[in-house]
Parts: structure tokens; sequence; C-alpha cells
């Protein structure tokens, strides 16, 4: 009798087992490594320090399924960008491991670094060069460590409420590295006509919360307040009141009144309504999703628009309200757009 022998098919046998560790990446363009990485081979973050910002960040990254089979092959990257004050490590929606066809990278953006270089460097918070953080240093140190296609066709930036805001700016400021951007319930017209989305920003800048906090007789704690140390209101922006041209930098970063910047750029767009409430705060940016459509109407540029008004028609989990149901939902139409984009 001949013994029974196993033959695995070409593709069995050069397949390699999935490490069970995340992978080793370099430090390099000015970010150094403060610990090793924390998670799985496909889902991990790092904590990092950089002269561009205080403290330590995190930044979070998602390998697609098959990344590790494949040495050879390359994937595009969606850049995501948090909301205030949230942070990487905890944005774990589920549509963002859905996808097999990219890799999405979560950088740090501050309980309110608000994606931008601070007019002022020298208050309590330290350095708050956000901008340079992303732009100059994790984008590259991403192309240097995983196989990416690290083309403009290959990223787009895409982010919630405070990372709406940095989507749409990053695209506006460099349009030579992202092939499309999107805002979910962003903050995207910081214009004069649009002060409630300016005091949201100044809010967080003074700790607003914590203030409310130490006045409320115990109710909270204002130490517990994620926007300490509290800056001056002009911190970031400069002045926020249009007198004698005092909001010049408001003007100069708000994306709503830079729209045709975004040429050649896949545009989305998705808001709510916070079911008619003034009380809602996705009541004010729909506002402003309003005001960048008809500005984008008025410029003939091509765009993508999903208004879900109350939510009742968007899914399972919105309510059409400022939060992660409402933005799980978005996601889950709008990552299969990126990779059909992305294929393209």
């Amino acid at each position: 009798m001949v013994a029974a022998v196993a033959v695995l098919a070409p593709a069995e046998t050069a397949r390699a087992a999935e490490p069970t560790v995340p992978p080793k990446l370099e430090d390099g363009f000015g970010l150094t490594q403060a610990a090793p990485p924390v998670g799985t081979a496909r889902d991990f973050h790092l904590t990092v320090t950089t002269p561009e910002v205080a403290g330590e960040q995190h930044i979070k990254i998602i390998l697609p399924s098959g990344y590790h089979d494949d040495p050879t092959r390359r994937y595009p990257v969606l850049y995501f960008l948090h909301g205030s004050p949230d942070d990487p490590v905890g944005q774990n929606y589920p549509a963002l491991r859905m996808s097999d066809r990219m890799i999405t990278v979560i950088p740090d953006g501050g309980a309110r670094g608000w994606y931008a270089n601070w007019l002022n460097q020298k208050t309590a918070a330290g350095a708050q060069n956000w901008e340079n953080f992303h732009l100059k240093q994790v984008i590259p140190f991403i192309d240097a460590n995983l196989r990416t296609v690290a083309t403009k066709k290959g990223r787009a930036v895409a982010g919630v409420s405070m990372g709406g805001f940095g989507a749409f700016h990053y695209a506006q400021v460099r349009p030579d590295l992202f092939s499309q951007t999107a805002s979910l319930s962003g903050d995207i017209d910081l214009s004069a006509r649009s002060m409630d989305l300016r005091f949201a920003v100044v809010a967080s800048l003074i700790d607003a919360q914590g203030a409310a906090c130490a006045s409320a007789s115990g109710f909270c704690d204002p130490n517990d307040s994620p926007y300490k140390p509290g800056v001056d209101s002009d911190a970031a922006f400069g002045s926020p009141y249009p007198v004698f041209n005092a909001d010049w930098r408001w003007n100069q970063v708000d994306p709503q009144q830079h729209m045709d910047k975004l040429a050649g750029i896949g545009i989305s767009l998705y808001t709510g309504d916070g079911g008619g409430s003034i009380g809602t705060l996705e009541f004010w940016v729909a506002g402003a999703a309003k005001n960048v459509k008809a500005r984008l109407d008025a410029l003939g540029m091509p765009y993508y628009y999903v208004n879900y008004g109350d939510g009742s028609g968007w899914g399972t989990r919105c309510d059409g309200d400022h939060n992660a149901g409402c933005w799980e939902e978005d996601l889950r139409d709008l990552i299969p757009r990126l990779e059909r984009s992305f294929a393209s």
C-alpha cells in the first residue's frame, strides 16, 4: 500500500502565517516611538513624541485582511480624523475594519487641536503644530513603514466633527496629497455667519466646560475636563470677531471660503439635522454643510451630499444627532465609495 501524501496548492505553500503582533515600525520624520505598538497584527496603535506637538500622541493603524499574506501588494490609505475631545484609540467604528482594500490611519488630533498650527505656540498647552505633525511627519512616516500607494491617487482624508474641518482644511492646503476628502458632520464653515461654530472652537480653547464645572457647586469635577489647560481664546486662530478684519486667520482656514481649492478632488458631505432642534450640535453643523453645498453649487463643482435628517432612513444606528451611531452609517456608505475611487 502506498502512503497518502498531502499536496498543497502553490498558493497555499506561499501563504505565510499571519503574525500575532503588530509590525515593527522605524522612527523617522521627527517622530519617536515612546513605547512598543499595542494591539494585534492588523489593528494596533503607536505612541509617539514630536517637537511639533507637546506630550505623547497616538496613531492608530488598521491594516486590511491579507496585508501580511502578499509582501508585494500595496494599498491606498484613508486618513481618518477624529472629533473633539476624542482620541485615536477610541475610534472603534466597525465600518473602519470592513475594508480589505485599504489601510486606515487615525492620527491624534488632540482634544482641541483643530488640525491647525496655532498662532500662539507659547500657551500653557505647549507646542500645537498639528498640521505640521500630520502632513509633514505622519504621512511620510506611514509611507516609509507600510506598503502604501504613496501618491495623491492613493490617499483620502475624512473626519467627523472637528475632524471634518481637518479633512477639508488639509485637502485645501495640500491638494497634491489627497484625491478624496469627506466631512461627516464637520465644522466646515468658520465664517462670520457661523459664529456659533467659532464660539464652539473658543469654548474648547478656554476650557469652558471646566469653568462651568467649577461653578456648578459640585455637579461635576472641573479637573475631569478634557480641555485642560485652558488657553487664551485667540490662541489657535486669533480673534474670532470680524471687527477691523481681526478675524483674518479664521477666514484663511475656513473651508467654506476656499472650496475652489478642492477642484479635482472628490468631495463628500454627510449631515443630519438633529431632529430640527437648535439644542443639538448637529443642527448647527447642518447649517455649515448647507452653506458649503451652496458654495459648491455656485462654483459649479461636483460633490456627493447626504442629508439624512432625523436618521430614520439611514440604517439602524442613526437618530439624526451628532453621534457615533450616525457616523457609523456614514462610514458604511463612504468606505465602499472610496474603494471604488481608489480602484478606478
